[in-house]
């Protein structure tokens, strides 16, 4: 927590008293509330201050928190792997953004009160706001460049504090709050603030544009075969999408509207087709490398999305495979090394059953082969990620034999971070790749078998991973979040 001034009084907007709630909605519009008088109070004061100069005082707001305690076990569906706590106890998590979160945070606290019995209490935490994240989504306030200001930022207002924005109730086990509650949700306010703000510098696009269904790609052929699929989704007026969003938040719901490229392209173009209910699409070109892939999924599951899929390019491993082969990872030989830290190599990430099926029913219905006659086209088995796009230079007797061993079929740069950070942040996640070189074999792009295979491979492979995930749209949520994804102890939120 930030530390007062020494010489400053501290102002804080009026701190109402904890209510408890029975009703999901109302525990929201509550947190709405008092999130909205926390900013606006930090949004006024920091526009006087940079107005009228130092301020005699310093000012500070606190996040709204969700506080539940229970003295009994929950009496609840075994099926069911989110919506309850372990144990009883006492659990909190504090809020930010609750009208960007509202759909989930009814869902989570509704199943809560279902499961237990019991009401939450909606009250002011203890944990200051940063004013960079509250001034950040009023459009009103009027940021000046650094140094224009008469006085130090941080002598005035809270600042981003790395003791409470971290991943230590995602990575740990144990974990609880100062004040001996346990968590209740896997990330803090200012966890979610923090990548809320990376997610709109990084992707050119506001958090609230975000779908509930995630492909990631690394190459731009992708994103340009989505506008042609998105255009043609607008025009047909049954198939549920509302709107397509691309870079500085251009949004057209017309078929032919124009979609300006911008003149800077962000360092993950991200475009996203809408439907009514965030059941729409979202399509992020990370580019290459491991380190991309763990900074987009680091900040995407914040807005806890149903599912993501890599549908992206690889290399073929065995010499039977052809160049426009697909690839269904079912297993993930982990040498990026940027998870190493958060989730050690030794810790397997499964293949989850839903995901799986849901890939290999869109290849059958995309490619009309079926049974047999689609190993035609792919092949399943492990998928190798690496940190080192040249791997292909150094002796290659070491990386070779550990190929072989792990049984892998394609070697990438990103699938397996984006698997990995999907089994640690608990979001579904799956991989179908396309052969676009076998290395190993002398087979490598040229010019003129580049632009044909792009031709004819690209629009199939982006039309499966979009079918795919219109699958696991239609299915219920608690039947893709298996208990796979669950630890030994669980926030209750998802």
């Amino acid at each position: 927590m930030n530390a007062p001034h020494r010489n400053l009084p501290v102002v804080t907007p009026p701190m109402p008293e904890p209510q408890a709630f029975t009703d999901a909605a109302s525990a929201v519009e509550r947190l709405c509330d008092l999130y909205d008088a926390a900013s606006d109070f930090l949004c006024r004061k920091f526009s006087d201050a940079v107005q009228n100069g130092r301020p005699d005082a310093r000012y500070r707001a606190f996040y709204p928190e969700i506080r539940f305690s229970t003295s009994t076990y929950a009496a609840t569906d075994s099926r069911l792997s989110f919506g309850h706590v372990p144990e009883p106890g006492t659990y909190s998590t504090t809020i930010t953004r609750p009208d960007l979160f509202r759909k989930y945070l009814e869902q989570q606290i509704g199943l809560l009160m279902e499961n237990h019995r019991v009401p939450v209490t909606i009250g002011p935490s203890h944990t200051p706001m940063p004013v960079h994240f509250a001034v950040a989504n009023d459009d009103r306030v009027t940021v000046p460049q650094e140094g224009v200001m008469d006085f130090t930022l941080r002598d005035v207002f809270d600042v981003p504090d790395l003791s409470t924005t971290h991943d230590d109730i995602v990575n740990g086990f144990g974990f609880a709050f100062e004040d001996g509650s346990h968590p209740l949700a896997p990330f803090t306010a200012q966890r979610i603030d923090y990548s809320l703000a990376r997610l709109a510098h990084y992707t050119a696009t506001a958090p609230e544009h975000f779908q509930n269904h995630v492909l990631f790609t690394n190459y731009q052929f992708y994103i340009e075969e989505f506008d042609v699929f998105a255009r043609a989704a607008l025009a047909d007026k049954n198939s549920g999408y509302t709107g397509f969003v691309g870079p500085g938040n251009v949004e057209i719901t017309d078929p032919d509207g124009e979609m300006p490229v911008p003149q800077k392209l962000p360092q993950m173009p991200t475009y996203h087709l809408k439907r009514k209910d965030g059941g729409g699409i979202t399509l992020v070109n990370i580019g290459v490398g491991p380190s991309n892939a763990k900074t987009a999924t680091d900040h995407i599951a914040v807005l806890r999305p149903h599912a993501w899929l890599m549908v992206g390019h690889c290399a073929g491993l065995r010499n039977s495979q052809r160049l426009g082969d697909f690839v269904l990872a079912h297993g993930y030989l982990r040498e990026d090394h940027v998870l190493d830290d958060d989730l050690p190599v030794w810790v397997p990430i499964p293949a989850l059953a839903e995901i799986q099926i849901a890939l290999e029913e869109a290849v059958e219905r995309v490619t009309e082969l079926e049974g047999y006659e689609l190993k035609r086209i792919m092949r399943t088995g492990t998928v190798a990620t690496i940190d080192n796009r040249n791997w292909e230079l150094r002796d290659q007797s070491g990386p070779v034999q550990r190929l072989s061993q792990s049984r892998a079929i394609a070697l990438d740069m990103e699938s397996a971070t984006i698997a990995a950070n999907g089994f640690r942040f608990r979001v579904p996640y799956g991989t179908l790749l396309c052969v676009s070189d076998k290395p190993l074999h002398g087979e490598l792009k040229l010019p003129g078998m580049a632009s044909e295979f792009y031709r004819t491979q690209v629009a199939r492979h982006l039309l499966i991973g979009v079918r795919a995930m219109e699958t696991l749209r239609d299915m219920p949520l608690e039947r893709i979040h298996s208990r796979k994804l669950r630890s030994f102890e669980e926030t209750a939120f998802l």
